[in-house]
């Protein structure tokens, strides 16, 4: 096959966001990213198992280019330090373990520090679907099923059947393949919507590409091993000190809270006046939309903020219809975008993969995600999520 990953820049801009805030206040923290495929009718071949291993050794290959940094160092946040760091930087093959032994017949676990292998997440999920598309069915007959499809889908949003307001397509960890999505992105940014804005795209490589702005803040690791990865630190306490640091790194610049690491009602205890002024809004990743948004709205006005001039970010399983629905619903109550991953980047005759890559351990300790949606999270030990949960539940009972 052709090699997959060809630049380092083919990755989620907010891997490069939380990277900076890493590099510059948990150099030394470590972590374990565990994949899994979600999907019970799925299995990779030992063909396939071996095309992945060969795909992550090209990517491991990789720098950075002058023109990629000086890119990332035209983005207001990123500061000369940390794009210094990236010219030195690259993938360690010897940081990621592949195997079969599991019932989908694919294992991957990467260990080393935080700065190395977040990075790896996204770019080993990209490779994953490209192989197993290519080599698990007709490709060219997908990527004809998907050219339709995203026809069909752009001329609902020329036409205003939709209309879903401001969007970013998010979609590089579950794409049918480079190609597709870029695709995607190229008709999206040069059709004329009506009542839609595509803004721009998550992937780095093409916002650049094609002029678009380069879209992402934070990911649930950051929430995740920031308050979970130091054992002094209470993990209901986990969102208090993300947002601490993440103001520490960025101010003002930068800022949508990811609400639903340990629920959002637990959130919503630390995100209180001040994070609540200094973030420009937040984002949904679970629950359901409605209540969560109306939520949030209640919220910033108990604050004695104005909730429209934050805002909601909806980034869950969302397609054109579902966003449409949401836009309509919050219409004139708040600033509405959406992040949209699969349903842009792999809608096809054949289901996309479920696949995930997760945070696993943090310093050697577990950590563990509650998200608003039961089965969401991901941790090998159920009696450290049955601690977080507990924990969580004494803060809410009893805490003033």
């Amino acid at each position: 096959m052709d090699q997959i990953i060809n630049s380092l820049l083919e990755t989620d801009l907010y891997k490069f966001s939380m990277g900076q805030a890493i590099y510059h206040q948990f150099p030394s923290y470590t972590t374990t990213w565990t994949f899994k495929c979600r999907n019970e009718d799925v299995h990779f071949t030992s063909e396939m198992v071996e095309e992945i291993r060969n795909q992550i050794r090209l990517y491991c290959d990789l720098k950075f280019t002058e023109e990629e940094l000086e890119y990332l160092g035209k983005i207001t946040w990123f500061q000369r330090s940390y794009v210094d760091f990236l010219r030195l930087w690259h993938p360690r093959f010897e940081d990621f373990e592949i195997g079969t032994d599991a019932p989908c017949g694919l294992t991957i676990e990467t260990k080393g520090t935080w700065l190395n292998t977040s990075m790896y997440e996204i770019p080993t999920l990209a490779i994953v679907n490209g192989v197993f598309f290519r080599m698990g069915y007709d490709y060219d007959k997908l990527l004809s099923s998907f050219k339709e499809r995203l026809d069909d889908k752009i001329a609902k949003l020329v036409d205003g059947t939709w209309k879903i307001g401001a969007f970013s397509e998010f979609g590089i960890r579950r794409r049918l393949s480079a190609e597709a999505q870029e695709l995607a992105v190229s008709e999206l940014a040069k059709a004329k919507l009506n009542g839609s804005l595509f803004v721009g795209t998550s992937n780095v490589y093409l916002a650049k590409k094609f002029g678009l702005k380069p879209v992402g803040t934070m990911a649930h690791e950051w929430i995740m091993c920031v308050g979970q990865g130091n054992h002094k630190h209470n993990p209901a306490y986990s969102n208090w000190y993300a947002l601490d640091a993440w103001v520490k790194e960025y101010g003002v610049l930068n800022g949508t809270a990811l609400t639903d690491a340990i629920t959002t009602d637990c959130f919503l205890r630390d995100f209180q006046l001040t994070y609540a002024t200094l973030f420009s809004g937040v984002r949904q990743d679970s629950g359901d939309p409605m209540e969560w948004g109306d939520k949030m709205i209640r919220h910033y006005e108990s604050l004695g903020i104005d909730p429209k001039t934050k805002t909601l970010l909806f980034s869950d399983s969302l397609d054109f219809e579902k966003a449409s629905n949401i836009n309509a619903y919050f219409e004139g109550r708040a600033k509405v975008a959406f992040g949209i991953g699969t349903y842009v980047a792999n809608d096809t005759e054949v289901p996309a993969l479920n696949i995930v890559m997760k945070t696993t351990e943090c310093n050697d300790q577990d950590v563990a995600k509650i998200s608003d949606t039961e089965g969401k999270g991901m941790c090998k030990n159920p009696d450290y999520v049955h601690y977080l949960k507990r924990c969580i539940k004494w803060r809410m009972e009893h805490e003033q």
